[in-house]
């Protein structure tokens, strides 16, 4: 099984941004590799995190949906922008 339009380029900048259910403080940018981290309430009322930032690699990718589980927070979304 090939997929080859999901290729992951080392020279093309990618920006992921990744949303969990739970709050994660700011201060916790340099254990995601300097991501953004913005700690909002969704339209429910529940506590949900976005961190945003460059990924190198899928390496690093896993590693941070890692970080992730270990605090026990659930995974809501995923989205992957290339830059031009």
């Amino acid at each position: 099984m090939t997929d080859a339009g999901h290729k992951f380029k080392s020279d093309c900048p990618v920006i992921y941004q990744i949303t969990v259910q739970g709050y994660l403080d700011k201060s916790r940018a340099d254990w995601f590799d300097g991501m953004d981290i913005e700690p909002q309430v969704d339209a429910d009322g529940r506590s949900v995190t976005k961190l945003t930032g460059k990924v190198v690699d899928q390496a690093a990718l896993h590693g941070l949906l890692r970080k992730l589980y270990d605090l026990g927070l659930s995974l809501l979304s995923i989205k992957r922008n290339e830059l031009d």
